[in-house]
């Protein structure tokens, strides 16, 4: 059976076992067949990690309840076209009120692949992320850097006909964070996606080639070693254009042998 390693938020999205209580005896009943293979929990962060200590204040400390099978069959919301504003991709632009942000402007584009590497069309592919200084327009977010009244950080899109999502934004700078006294998160931006199915929501990060403070992280280096690649993304000049933005290209694969890994937080 499917190891159930997973977050409150995500109960309801997997396969389960009905178990319930007979003269003192436990009968477990197998669920309907699902849409979807396992997932690979060894790919993915542990709830509890020493290093990362808040996890120790939010992660799951009793057994996990079991979801139902037929919940992770259901389709996923649809998301049309007139949900989706023209510059809501360009965070270059879509928060602008008397400039354009500072930073340096980057394209990261790549695409959402199914668990058995297809594309998923016309997704909603949602992000969020730090300005160029390392602050979030957040009020719990009390870094001494500055807000960019130009730079929200936020911005949404979906796929095309192959599964391909782009965005334009500004490169999110590092800033600490208070896991000790002087640690700080590598350059990220946060992923949300749902795929076709409620069982294929994914939340995860994506990181820099070359960033020095990936080797000092808890959160990347609590991802399993053989799956951290996953989490980098990949600069190419075929994205980059001349004279204006450097390009990354960042394939997220939604479940499978080569899934993405979560953020578990």
């Amino acid at each position: 059976m499917e190891n159930l390693k997973i977050d409150q938020l995500y109960l309801y999205l997997l396969r389960y076992i009905v178990v319930k209580e007979t003269n003192n005896t436990q009968e477990s009943i197998l669920p309907e067949p699902t849409l979807l293979n396992p997932r690979d929990w060894q790919a993915h962060p542990a709830y509890l990690s020493q290093d990362y200590k808040s996890t120790s204040l939010r992660g799951p400390t009793r057994p996990l309840l079991p979801a139902r099978a037929s919940m992770q069959n259901l389709r996923a919301p649809v998301y049309g076209q007139d949900a989706i504003s023209a510059l809501d991709h360009d965070l270059t632009r879509n928060a602008v009120r008397n400039g354009e942000p500072i930073g340096e402007r980057i394209i990261v584009t790549g695409h959402v692949l199914d668990e058995n590497g297809k594309p998923v069309p016309h997704t909603l592919v949602e992000i969020w992320q730090a300005n160029a200084a390392g602050r979030y327009v957040h009020k719990v977010d009390r870094h001494q850097a500055p807000l960019d009244p130009n730079f929200l950080g936020a911005g949404r899109c979906l796929t095309d006909k192959d599964g391909r999502y782009r965005f334009l934004t500004i490169k999110p700078g590092a800033y600490p964070w208070g896991n000790h006294s002087n640690a700080w998160r590598p350059n990220h931006i946060h992923f949300s996606l749902f795929g076709n199915y409620f069982a294929t929501r994914l939340v995860t990060q994506m990181y820099f080639p070359g960033d020095p403070l990936l080797a000092f992280d808890p959160i990347y280096q609590g991802t399993p070693e053989n799956a951290r690649e996953l989490l980098i993304s990949r600069f190419t000049l075929d994205v980059t254009e001349p004279d204006f933005a450097l390009g990354y290209d960042f394939d997220i694969v939604l479940r499978g042998e080569r899934q993405t890994p979560m953020e578990m937080r």
